[in-house]
């Protein structure tokens, strides 16, 4: 029960990652208010789940007030909404652009700002962002995506820095994993057997990762073990960023 009387929110929380850290925080104690536009249809058991566009700032505004008239405090933000469109600097829309955008990361200032004060009642705190190894490398055809989650980074260090040290706030930045987005968009393929094959193929160990596997690393970050790491950002891509190809001969 490492969180026991700990109070954390998760963005998209009904799926993937999101789910993923919230049933991690709640086994372990924590009480865990779960952010999503879309509720689950089968609920977490033991959660609080608000409806929520992390994006939208009336929305935000009004989950982060009934917590802290149902909590008082925070603990842990885990930032980690987010959404993928496809498309290069020439064929993705401004409209997609700015849903990337306003979805993976005006949704975390959004959330940090108002997740920050209710931290510094509690004396402390801890804000995750979940970024990407596309914070450092990118694929084709995702110019929206890449940016955005290049610019988590940035908004990562300055809430580090600038509410040191009450605060910490560290960048996770999954390589791929088996969540419904990335099922969602291989099903767009033609050969989605093929597509999966080449996803496990780019990463050095041999497959791709799972959900739980990044909400153990998150979980880990906030323990009170870690409270000299903040401002960074940490792979946890099963080494994906580390290799550029080519011949094995």
């Amino acid at each position: 029960m490492k969180f026991k009387d700990k109070i954390v929110v998760v963005t998209g929380a009904s799926k993937g990652i999101g789910a993923a850290c919230s049933r991690l925080f709640l086994e372990q104690g924590a009480q865990v208010v779960m952010l999503d536009i879309w509720e689950d249809e089968n609920p977490i058991k033991g959660s609080h789940f608000i409806k929520c566009d992390v994006s939208d700032e009336r929305s935000v505004s009004g989950a982060f007030n009934h917590i802290e008239e149902k909590f008082g405090k925070l603990d842990f933000l885990v930032n980690n909404a987010g959404i993928q469109k496809y498309g290069t600097v020439t064929s993705t829309t401004l409209e997609d652009w700015d849903l990337v955008f306003n979805v993976n990361l005006r949704s975390m200032f959004l959330c940090a700002q108002k997740a920050i004060p209710l931290m510094q009642k509690a004396g402390k705190g801890v804000v995750i962002n979940v970024a990407s190894v596309q914070s450092f490398v990118s694929q084709k055809n995702v110019v929206a995506y890449t940016t955005a989650k290049t610019a988590v980074l940035g908004l990562t260090r300055s809430i580090a820095v600038d509410f040191a040290p009450e605060i910490r706030c560290i960048a996770v930045c999954p390589g791929t994993i088996d969540t419904p987005m990335l099922r969602d968009s291989i099903a767009l393929s033609e050969n989605p057997d093929e597509v999966l094959q080449e996803c496990y193929d780019m990463h050095p160990i041999g497959r791709i990762g799972n959900p739980e596997e990044i909400s153990e690393l998150i979980g880990f970050l906030c323990e009170d073990k870690c409270t000299f790491i903040t401002g960074e950002a940490i792979r946890i891509d099963g080494g994906l960023g580390i290799t550029i190809g080519g011949s094995k001969r």
